[in-house]
């Protein structure tokens, strides 16, 4: 598995941002940069879990951008089948970040996030500096959900450059 300090892999993903078929657009390794990155992966769309962690990014999205940072969802669903899900769940269809199409799997296999025996993506999030360089990885089991706000918190943390105590917080004082 890719680590802190390793540069994000090239990647060229289909990226959904709606319902339709008109809201796929390609996504690259290079489409955000200079931005901070929030790579989030979840294991299949149209489950019990992995909704409620899509909300509660995309209820930080503004806290995100605010940080100029970008979250981007993945999970090793099609563009159609991450479009349908959008549409059959009422509480994603306006989901605000674009959500990766990693089909082929190629993308999770290259960050080592694929669990072997299931063949879909851990529960894996990455914080990716503007420089593509990896800075924080977080991998949970696949039936235990993430705390974005702990992602959020994470962060602010490393923006800081600075050293940041145990339980720090934006607007602690640092060390």
């Amino acid at each position: 598995m890719l680590t802190v300090g390793d540069t994000l892999p090239e990647f060229n993903l289909t990226g959904v941002s709606g319902k339709t078929p008109d809201s796929f657009a390609p996504v690259t390794d290079k489409s955000y940069e200079g931005k901070w990155k929030i790579l989030f992966f979840w294991p299949k769309d149209f489950t019990f879990v992995c909704p409620t962690e899509i909300v509660g990014y995309g209820e930080l999205n503004g806290d995100f951008e605010d940080r100029d940072a970008v979250l981007l969802g993945c999970s090793t669903d099609t563009d159609f089948v991450h479009a349908a899900w959008r549409t059959h769940h009422e509480d994603l269809g306006d989901s605000p970040f674009v959500w990766l199409a990693d089909e082929k799997k190629e993308f999770s296999t290259a960050l080592g996030v694929l669990a072997k025996d299931a063949g879909v993506a851990l529960r894996a999030t990455f914080i990716i500096d503007p420089d593509n360089i990896i800075r924080h990885v977080q991998v949970n089991d696949l039936n235990v959900g993430r705390n974005p706000q702990e992602a959020l918190r994470i962060l602010d943390a490393l923006q800081t450059d600075e050293l940041c105590p145990c339980n720090w917080n934006q607007g602690d004082e640092t060390l």
